[in-house]
């Protein structure tokens, strides 16, 4: 009898341990696979940000560059204007050197200005100074003007400058005579460290590069600067052979030519120019934070895997129900744990602005003040409210409203300089910061900070006459003692009074709520 019972346990007992086996192999793959997706996405998201942080920068750029041939080319329109009316025989061309000398000096790009004759000899520079028998009709530049009859601007290849020395971007247009013939040449030329200068200050990690290159692929500058990278032609890379015919502007990866380093690339051409302007992030340095955080999650699922596979095996005969029971006490446990976390968070701080809320203010208030009437010590409240923030949500919405106020909470966040002091979100618009052991002066130099503060966020509001996001405060001081103890409420009641005054005189500015 007995053998037979134990006989027929026996199907049972392996069926069960049959099962855990498969469950403990299921979990663990899983959790693999899961880690693996999660890995995955987190590095394409890593990598989405890294083109689009690239794409700006290039779009940037390529205004920044823009904008300084285009300051240039108005430069030169307006100099062969003022040769066509005089004629380039005339003795007054000579007399443009100051203005031309002003000009360069009033613009941090140019290196310099030039004018040359149809023979290529300097008729003036902004320099002032032309070297004996100068003459510049070997320039690239200058044989294009002379042998096409086009009054087109020309950017063309980088160049040293024979009068500073200085390696820069020609930018020329010809000047004819008043019979259309060619009269010579008008040159500025753009220094390139006034691009190189300016691409040090971008952060693209130590083997990220930024190129400056004409729409024919030859390279003009490029951020680390080495000068045998320059006037080098990349016109076969796939920037110019497949992408910048079909898109104005795109993101590829590829190892780069120049030093073999994978990259990710973001190209962005200039309309009006024939430039174009390239970031290249290193794709290992775009993808450091998530190499690390993939091998210490790796590591930290692989030994999560082993334990599980360890007890899971040891296990294995116990009974389902049990594992199953054990398992929902654990998710109880973690709910409740979340839930009261949650809980003890909405108690203290405002699910906005990050800032202490109500329920908690009215707590530390009762405190501080059964403190300072222990310590005969002063208690102060500065009162903050934004100025016209119902139009300011009328014009731009309820979520740039909230923007607004987390903004704000982060500059009263800011003045929170001892552990006593508490800033708290009042209500709406309306913020306050409890100043323990202030007085009323000390209270105004913290209000007139927060206000300035808000202020200095420059957050556009054309609803406000100051034309900006501006706040009124006020502020009101207490100090009650043994014998003469004010209602608490009195600290906010005057505050607020003192708040309504400074509304009504204007706004944007603090007062005082005159001691009681």
């Amino acid at each position: 009898m007995q053998s037979e019972t134990g006989s027929a346990a026996d199907p049972k007992h392996h069926a069960i341990s049959y099962r855990a086996r498969l469950f403990v192999i299921l979990v663990c793959l899983v959790i693999g696979m899961t880690h693996v997706w999660q890995s995955w996405s987190a590095r394409q998201s890593d990598v989405k940000n890294a083109q689009t942080n690239a794409g700006n920068m290039a779009r940037a750029l390529a205004q920044h560059a823009n904008d300084a041939v285009q300051a240039a080319d108005g430069l030169l329109l307006d100099v062969t204007d003022r040769i066509a009316m005089l004629g380039m025989g005339s003795p007054l061309i000579s007399e443009m050197t100051p203005v031309l000398a002003r000009i360069a000096e009033e613009m941090p790009q140019l290196d310099g200005l030039l004018i040359y004759d149809e023979l290529g000899n300097w008729v003036v520079n902004s320099a002032g100074k032309v070297p004996a028998h100068a003459n510049n009709a070997d320039r690239s530049y200058f044989i294009h003007h002379r042998d096409n009859d086009t009054r087109k601007l020309l950017v063309g290849q980088v160049l040293r400058s024979r009068t500073t020395d200085h390696w820069v971007i020609p930018v020329s247009r010809r000047i004819n005579h008043r019979d259309g013939s060619f009269a010579g040449v008008a040159l500025a030329t753009i220094n390139i460290d006034y691009f190189v200068d300016l691409y040090r200050t971008f952060e693209i990690g130590q083997n990220g590069s930024i190129a400056l290159l004409l729409r024919d692929g030859t390279l003009l500058t490029r951020h680390p600067f080495e000068p045998r990278f320059i006037n080098r032609s990349f016109a076969d890379s796939v920037i110019f052979t497949d992408l910048l015919p079909k898109s104005q502007t795109g993101s590829f990866q590829i190892s780069s030519r120049i030093d073999g380093v994978h990259r990710y690339f973001s190209y962005q051409a200039v309309d009006k120019f024939p430039l174009v302007a390239v970031v290249a992030l290193a794709s290992e340095e775009a993808l450091a934070d998530w190499t690390q955080e993939t091998l210490v999650y790796s590591a930290g699922v692989l030994l999560l895997l082993m334990i599980i596979a360890s007890f899971g095996w040891r296990l294995v005969g116990q009974i389902e129900l049990r594992l199953q029971a054990e398992q929902k006490t654990v998710q109880a446990m973690e709910a409740l744990r979340l839930l009261n976390g949650k809980l003890e968070l909405l108690a203290h701080q405002d699910g906005l602005t990050g800032l202490s809320n109500r329920r908690h203010f009215d707590d530390t208030l009762d405190k501080e003040y059964r403190r300072a009437a222990r310590c005969n010590g002063e208690l102060s409240l500065v009162l903050i409210d934004v100025d016209f923030f119902k139009q300011y949500n009328d014009i731009y919405g309820h979520q740039a409203g909230d923007e607004c106020l987390r903004q704000i909470g982060r500059v009263l966040q800011q003045v929170q300089q001892r552990p006593a002091d508490l800033a708290v979100r009042y209500g709406g618009e309306e913020m306050l910061v409890l100043l323990p052991d202030t007085g009323a002066q000390g209270a105004a130099l913290v209000a007139e900070k927060i206000r300035a503060g808000i202020e200095a966020l420059a957050l556009p509001h054309s609803g406000n006459p100051v034309g900006v996001v501006t706040a009124s405060a006020g502020v009101n001081t207490i100090r009650p003692d043994q014998h003469h103890r004010p209602p608490m409420g009195d600290l906010v009641g005057h505050a607020d009074t003192a708040l309504y005054e400074a509304k009504r005189g204007g706004r944007n500015q603090v007062r005082i709520a005159p001691t009681s």
